[in-house]
């Protein structure tokens, strides 16, 4: 055995060059330079965000604490889902290609899928979180939602989620379709079906049985009941009087549509982090497939 080769074992024991950490750090580096470089996309979802806030803020302006004004803030959370978990679909390209770029330097061993995976994840969480306050912000005291500075940062935090929640369904299906106009296509069939199985234009209990699982997987369902019960419990609102007595509290509507209350709020939260765990992990499991089939290192 040559000095050679005993020093590319002593140097890469595991056929990379650096560790686990270092290459996510590098990566993460390496895909925040890349988010800044592409100005055009960057500067088009921040001012589209903010644009959208105000617009929807002055649409839904100051809206009553009656039944009215219930039924216009459950609209207004309903098109909230639409436009957030259907606008993400620009970055498709990017993650496409990015998946060559990936087959391509994982085939010289450069960094593990695994690292790749996980930078990826940690690299949109502050840019979606920019987006989530330029949208927040003017849309949530224009339109005069929960006066509790506490359910504004849990608006903020179901958005921020709602958005990762989409990037997430975006980088899964960019692992697995061949090319753009196929995912578009893949991803707008999904999200069309979760939003029909929501529960906002069917019922849990009018849902036939044999389709009832699509209500339970709906991406809509957890982030619609999480804005409904930040909105309407525990906020003393009351959204019918009669004879100058409250006959329906906030907390009696979450009931009735059959929401719980403020105590399973953060079941919600807690959901859509699974998704979202889900969704990353199916990636990265198709890509470490794609690149075992080429012989890869991973």
């Amino acid at each position: 055995m040559d000095e050679d080769s005993i020093d590319v074992k002593l140097d890469f024991p595991n056929g990379f060059a650096n560790s686990r950490l270092k290459e996510i750090i590098i990566l993460t580096d390496r895909f925040s330079k890349n988010i800044c470089r592409t100005k055009e996309l960057f500067a088009y979802r921040t001012i589209q965000m903010l644009i959208s806030g105000l617009v929807l803020g002055s649409v839904f302006y100051n809206l009553k604490n009656d039944l009215v004004g219930a039924e216009e803030k459950v609209g207004l959370f309903a098109f909230i889902l639409t436009f957030l978990l259907s606008s993400t679909t620009e970055a498709l390209p990017i993650f496409l290609q990015e998946r060559e770029i990936l087959k391509t330097e994982t085939s010289c061993g450069s960094y593990r899928v695994s690292s790749y995976a996980i930078a990826n994840a940690i690299v949109y969480m502050p840019f979606l979180l920019i987006l989530a306050v330029l949208f927040s912000v003017p849309l949530y005291w224009l339109v005069g939602l929960n006066s509790s500075f506490w359910a504004f940062l849990r608006f903020l935090m179901l958005i921020w989620l709602i958005l990762y929640t989409a990037n997430s369904v975006v980088v899964c299906f960019s692992a697995l379709v061949p090319d753009f106009i196929m995912g578009n296509s893949v991803i707008s069939a999904i999200m069309g079906s979760f939003f029909l199985f929501s529960g906002y234009f069917v019922s849990k209990n009018g849902i036939p049985n044999y389709w009832i699982f699509l209500h339970y997987i709906s991406l809509f369902k957890y982030p619609f009941e999480g804005l409904l019960v930040n909105e309407f419990s525990s906020s003393g609102k009351c959204v019918d009087f009669m004879f100058g007595e409250c006959v329906v509290s906030g907390e009696d509507l979450l009931r009735e549509e059959g929401y719980g209350d403020g105590e399973s709020g953060w079941r919600n939260y807690v959901i859509i982090v699974c998704f979202i765990s889900v969704y990353r992990f199916i990636s990265f499991l198709i890509l470490r497939c794609k690149c075992s089939q080429r012989g890869i290192l991973i």
